[in-house]
């Protein structure tokens, strides 16, 4: 018996040690997606560096108290997966809304971002954002611009001056 318990401790512990070292946290209701939309679906994850598990929601509740997450408990009914990331605060949002765009079974119910609670419209909010990349090419187009425009009014100025002597 205590075999059985320790086993689940160890299960209770991993799951608090993810849910407190994960930037991003997505816990999803799956029912009614066929075996292999799953496996697509955690193909998908892994090639974004995602883990994508299913855990019994009595050890789940467990480690969520002992990560100070209480709000994540109304949702952990049902069959859910959990998909969590150590790298990326967007990549669990983006492939699960995603995902559920071509797959209505998909459901996201909630998460986890940098350690504090987010309610589904805040996951499927970051899961619209550009990725990291992508915000990064942005401010650097936003800071090259001023310099830009200033190199086209130098060079518009020394092309007036040549038209002006020529």
């Amino acid at each position: 018996m205590s075999e059985i318990r320790n086993a689940k401790e160890q299960v209770v512990q991993e799951i608090t040690d993810k849910l407190k070292n994960s930037m991003s946290v997505v816990v999803v209701d799956y029912r009614g997606l066929t075996v292999s939309e799953v496996t697509d679906l955690r193909k998908q994850l892994r090639d974004n560096g995602v883990d994508f598990k299913v855990y019994k929601n009595t050890l789940t509740r467990r480690a969520v108290e002992n990560a100070g997450l209480t709000e994540l408990n109304e949702f952990l009914t049902g069959p859910n997966a959990i998909a969590f990331c150590e790298s990326d605060v967007i990549a669990p949002a983006k492939v699960l809304h995603t995902f559920s765009k071509d797959h209505e079974a998909l459901e996201i119910k909630a998460g986890v971002l940098e350690g504090v609670y987010a309610p589904v419209e805040d996951v499927k909010a970051i899961a619209t954002l550009p990725s990291k990349d992508g915000l990064v090419s942005m401010l650097l187009s936003v800071l090259q611009a001023p310099v830009r425009n200033f190199a086209y009014a130098v060079k518009a100025i020394g092309e007036e001056k040549e038209n002006a002597e020529g």
